[in-house]
């Protein structure tokens, strides 16, 4: 068996180079092989790496079952996180994921409004929002009762307002909020578009700080299909 060794091998013409006639089967023995965009023995792009790690054109029988992570955001000493790419129709449902936010001010609210195609750019204000709340709390000593039951402070009924999905969320440096929020078939044009939300939080009270669970449900009174987002604290 002869040895070829060498670090560079290009084609003759052109850009392609073969190794191996059809039907052959070629033995790399290196543990890795670098390369932008790799297609099968058809000519059919299995998917293309920017060259930093981040794939696209990723053949649709590669692409996993379950939940896929569109984009991420770290919100650190800003006052609101806008979420205007992604939210089309690739997708019927969309889930929104906070892990441990904490507010600046004491007993923030965290909200979200949304943007209608035709207002895409705008004040986060002419969407409707109807609504309803459940909430249970207990507190961190127990001379009071765990309570649960109907927030009707925090629904909205025809509201363009933002939609509170935590409430009263302490800004204790061992304390924070995590949730999701679902988003249902936001670039539907024929339907109301529903949406579903619940929130574990260190909730603050005069008395001691609590444990609450949040539950909100309700839809955006829209047939203009959806695709821009905005949370904040309040």
């Amino acid at each position: 068996m002869g040895i070829l060794r060498t670090k560079t091998i290009e084609p003759a013409t052109g850009s392609t180079l073969t190794l191996g006639a059809s039907g052959d089967t070629i033995t790399v023995s290196s543990d890795s092989i670098k390369a932008n965009t790799f297609k099968d023995a058809g000519g059919n792009t299995l998917f293309t790496s920017d060259g930093a790690g981040t794939l696209s054109s990723v053949n649709s029988a590669l692409v996993p079952t379950g939940p896929i992570l569109i984009s991420t955001s770290t919100a650190s000493g800003v006052s609101s996180v806008d979420i205007t790419s992604g939210i089309d129709s690739t997708y019927d449902e969309y889930m929104f994921v906070f892990s441990n936010m904490g507010p600046a001010t004491e007993g923030s609210k965290f909200q979200f409004q949304v943007n209608a195609t035709d207002d895409a750019g705008g004040d986060f204000d002419t969407s409707l929002i109807t609504s309803t709340t459940f909430v249970s709390y207990s507190f961190e000593h127990a001379e009071q009762s765990i309570s649960y039951g109907y927030h009707d402070g925090r629904d909205l009924a025809q509201s363009a307002n933002f939609q509170t999905i935590a409430n009263a969320i302490t800004d204790d440096a061992d304390s924070a909020a995590s949730g999701y929020l679902n988003l249902y078939s936001p670039s539907s044009t024929t339907y109301v578009k529903h949406f579903t939300a619940r929130f574990s939080t260190v909730a603050h009270h005069p008395d001691s700080n609590m444990h609450s669970s949040f539950w909100v449900a309700g839809y955006i009174n829209d047939t203009t299909a959806i695709d821009e987002i905005r949370f904040k604290m309040d």
